[in-house]
């Protein structure tokens, strides 16, 4: 009787300190597949199906990427694999000025940290998570050997491209400077999977009770083409450490204004010809 009680006191002891030893040892490495739409917009429809071809040759390194997500139940790292362009053999320079740099993020602290080079320039950025509001849906479906589900939420474009500069959202602020630009919002669709119990995913997304697999947010989607649990080698999860410390908002400012500064200085070139 005394070994039954024994038992009963001390086996939900064991479950959860199992538990506990299981959650801090739990990690895990996803490999991410990316593929955006060209849109060319007005200058496409000029374009033959044989130029439309040749544009997306040329621009396939930025189209199609790839990247690996390490993670643990508390922090992630998500790096592009560094890819070259196989016309020309090099790097594509241009595209890497606006490209999201390695990123870590700590979704028990709410802490983001992002390295981002501009013109020779590295930069630290260290923010607060967005905060996804994450409608979950009961549609499912199979990814590799996972079952996933469907969840669905309303981002703000600037939480999702801050990194990023489009000269359309430059001159969206250059035409009323005292208006406030409206908030755009973007639909993103994902797909989790509970069988892996963390609630990261690739890039700006998260929050979810299970590993995202699956993500599509404007003209890209992220897909998992390879995933290991608990591999044998331990991964390493450090923040990035060098550069000049600033925040989001303050990057954003920083890259506008040059962008600014070169476009007014390539103007006043032409006028003086």
């Amino acid at each position: 009787m005394k070994q039954i009680t024994l038992i009963s006191i001390f086996f939900p002891f064991f479950l959860l300190l199992n538990s506990t030893l299981l959650s801090q040892n739990f990690q895990g490495k996803a490999v991410y597949v990316s593929k955006s739409k060209m849109e060319l917009g007005n200058w496409g429809a000029r374009l033959t199906e044989e130029q439309k071809k040749q544009v997306a040759d040329r621009l396939k390194n930025r189209l199609e990427k790839t990247y690996i997500l390490t993670f643990n139940m508390q922090e992630s790292m998500f790096l592009e694999k560094e890819k070259i362009d196989a016309i020309s053999g090099a790097t594509d320079s241009w595209g890497g000025y606006f490209s999201r740099g390695d990123q870590y993020k700590n979704v028990k602290e709410n802490a983001l940290v992002q390295s981002q080079e501009f013109y020779g320039k590295r930069f630290l950025v260290k923010d607060n998570l967005y905060k996804i509001d994450w409608k979950l849906g009961s549609e499912s479906k199979q990814i590799g050997n996972y079952t996933c589900y469907k969840a669905k939420a309303f981002v703000p474009a600037v939480e999702l491209n801050w990194y990023n500069f489009s000269w359309s959202d430059l001159n969206e602020n250059d035409t009323d400077k005292e208006k406030k630009p409206e908030e755009k919002l973007v639909v993103v669709e994902a797909w989790y999977t509970p069988q892996i119990p963390v609630a990261q995913g690739p890039a700006e997304f998260w929050g979810l009770p299970g590993l995202i697999l699956e993500v599509s947010a404007q003209n890209t989607t992220l897909l998992c083409s390879e995933i290991e649990i608990n591999p044998k080698e331990k991964i390493t999860i450090v923040a990035p450490e060098r550069g000049e410390e600033t925040t989001k908002s303050d990057y954003v400012s920083i890259v506008r204004k040059k962008m600014v500064e070169m476009r007014d200085l390539r103007m006043g070139r032409r006028r003086g010809r």
